[in-house]
């Protein structure tokens, strides 16, 4: 044999490794907190083929309370929520956008902050257009209560000051956590956006029109479904058709299945976490939810005594759900969670234990397999992989 043979094949097979190694399966995640010791945004290299990160961070940037990460459809630019706790000196909320570095490093460097003119912004999206960012405020306090704001976002991934700021008040004597409006996630869906409203237990709907700069967000018709007192609805998610979505609802503890006509919402099914007959007592808080890669199973978290991840299969027939599987966070409050690129691993910010659990996923059944890595991170809430 040639000498060179060796060597040829070598180069030819480079990019699947020599001697049998397989390609590197490396990204970046970048993990948002919120709390007290909470340090900024923080950046992880993730082994999508061990499916484990580095156990410190690459990169750990300043920034106040980053309890939620939006990125922009390229990658580029990071946008942040910089959610002041209720009782903190400023209640007032800011957001951050910062641009992302090419290359395997997708380091982080500040681009602009503005005020977002409420207290709490807990969740925001970008339109489908990228040109505004979409910010729900909270609003713990009942005056003025939470709060929706438009902010404009520049080809460069700068902030503008707030366009516009939409408020629904109400009150309701009596209740703790529905005596008034808590904005608690902004989610567009073609020409409209879905805002839920914890307090008043609804959704309300919005035409965009980002032809109209000082005020993008009509009430649309209808402007707002509304689901079963006292239910408290969370977190949206809507499927790859955008004619199906899916909804915590945190107080009641069920997720609404909804049906979806341009701005026109319907309830197509509700499925309750606890069983038939279960003692459903304590802190029994759902959190988020998102749907598999494939749209095939709906995963949602589970805070409080439960501490689940708990598995929906979806029917690709109707949108109904029938459970797969309950499995154990891997720790204290599951505020939020992600599936890695390659879809093989799920990973969750475990807030009040200050940890990051990583577990095997299998593609195909949607199971949690096992428990791969723990790591130890302040207070984490949001978690984005770079594309």
């Amino acid at each position: 044999m040639p000498r060179n043979v060796p060597l040829l094949f070598c180069a030819m097979t480079l990019l699947a490794g020599c001697a049998g190694r397989a390609p590197v399966d490396t990204s970046q995640l970048l993990v948002g907190c919120s709390g007290e010791t909470c340090p900024g945004i923080q950046r992880f290299a993730f082994d999508g083929t061990q499916g484990r990160l580095t156990e410190k961070p690459l990169q750990t940037l300043a920034s106040a309370n980053p309890s939620w990460l939006v990125l922009s459809p390229d990658g580029h630019q990071l946008f942040v929520t910089n959610e002041n706790p209720p009782k903190g000196r400023d209640p007032a909320g800011q957001v951050s956008s910062f641009a992302i570095g090419e290359g395997d490093e997708h380091s982080l460097t500040p681009l602009s902050q503005v005020a977002s003119k409420g207290a709490e912004p807990t969740h925001a999206s970008l339109s489908e257009d990228g040109r505004f960012l979409f910010v729900a405020h909270y609003g713990s306090k009942p005056t003025p209560g939470g709060s929706l704001a438009a902010i404009p976002v520049s080809a460069h991934g700068t902030f503008g000051p707030v366009a516009q700021l939409v408020r629904q008040p109400f009150s309701r004597r009596g209740s703790q956590r529905q005596g008034s409006s808590h904005m608690h996630a902004a989610v567009p869906a073609g020409d409209f956006l879905f805002v839920t409203d914890l307090g008043a237990d609804k959704v309300y709907a919005y035409r965009y029109d980002g032809d109209k700069p000082k005020k993008p967000l009509q009430a649309a018709k209808p402007g707002a479904f509304a689901l079963p007192k006292g239910s408290g609805p969370r977190h949206l998610v809507f499927d790859r058709s955008g004619n199906r979505a899916y909804l915590t609802l945190e107080l009641s503890n069920q997720i609404a299945i909804l049906g979806r006509d341009e701005a026109k919402l319907e309830q197509q099914g509700l499925v309750d976490l606890d069983p038939p007959g279960a003692n459903a007592q304590g802190d029994r808080r759902l959190g988020a939810l998102q749907l598999s890669p494939d749209g095939r199973f709906l995963y949602v978290a589970r805070r409080g005594v439960e501490n689940q991840i708990v598995v929906y299969a979806v029917s690709a027939a109707d949108g109904s759900l029938s459970e797969v599987q309950r499995h154990a966070s891997g720790g204290d409050e599951p505020r939020e969670f992600t599936f890695a690129p390659n879809g093989r691993f799920l990973l969750v910010a475990n807030q009040k234990s200050d940890s990051l659990v990583v577990f095997s996923r299998d593609p195909q059944s949607g199971l949690l397999v096992e428990q791969v890595q723990r790591i130890s991170t302040p207070a984490p809430s949001a978690l984005r992989f770079v594309p």
